[in-house]
């Protein structure tokens, strides 16, 4: 759509059209994540019942207020975690790695990579609090060969012991040059539930979704040694707008 309207207003020139083609950008910049439109439908017709009872069930006011007050702070935050915000990434995309997740830095170390590498590898690993957005992109552009799904348990999710202990699901991409990234989505205290998209042999680019993970969570990318980070300790991340690293 957005490829559309630039056409259209590369073609006529005109001042009306490049700035309407700015407004249905922007209007288009935020959604709702698909993962979250159930449950805000449901928790808000929840809200709403129980808010309408109280007022027409007290002849005082404050119930109802005090009610409002709270469940609609809740409602808000809930609808907060579920923006979806529609994302390009402008700039080159070979050998440029962005961040998969919005969230702070927790990690950048070498590792040893036991499951699939079994050698060392890079590793930045990107923690989500709740009030981060939770939609996941492809950190490269490249070829999916596997997407593997882990059963574990449910530490914090910015405990080292995290990566290997928590249910994830591990998604290994191969570039065009043949440098291959594993993406892993990690489950969290709170979060119970990752979503992944990506599947078996598909293309993959950055810009796409590569899944979804609920509440507080994590994302860490196994690079390849002699990949240069580009991002510090504690820095925020904005999912496919921060470069976090450039492979060799």
């Amino acid at each position: 759509m957005f490829s559309l309207i630039r056409t259209f207003a590369a073609e006529n020139n005109t001042d009306d059209s490049i700035i309407m083609g700015e407004k249905i950008k922007k209007l288009k910049k935020i959604r709702i994540h698909r993962e979250g439109t159930n449950t805000l439908f449901t928790t808000f017709l929840l809200v709403a019942v129980v808010a309408v009872g109280l007022w027409f069930g007290f002849d005082s006011k404050i119930p109802f207020w005090s009610f409002v007050a709270l469940f609609g702070a809740a409602w808000l935050v809930v609808l907060n975690f579920y923006r979806c915000p529609i994302r390009y990434f402008n700039g080159e995309t070979e050998k440029v790695v962005v961040a998969p997740a919005d969230g702070r830095i927790v990690v950048i170390e070498e590792v040893e990579e036991h499951e699939y590498f079994h050698d060392r590898r890079l590793m930045i690993s990107i923690f989500m609090s709740p009030f981060n957005v939770h939609a996941n992109w492809f950190p490269v552009d490249g070829k999916v060969l596997f997407v593997k799904h882990q059963n574990g348990n449910y530490h914090k999710a910015w405990l080292p012991k995290a990566s290997e202990e928590n249910e994830h699901a591990d998604i290994m991409i191969e570039t065009a040059d043949g440098q291959q990234v594993l993406c892993r989505q990690i489950a969290g205290a709170m979060a119970r539930r990752i979503v992944t998209y990506a599947k078996d042999g598909e293309d993959c680019y950055i810009d796409e979704h590569l899944g979804f993970i609920k509440l507080g969570s994590r994302v860490d990318v196994y690079l390849p040694l002699g990949s240069e980070p580009c991002v510090k300790m504690g820095q925020a991340t904005t999912g496919d707008q921060t470069m976090i690293a450039r492979l060799p």
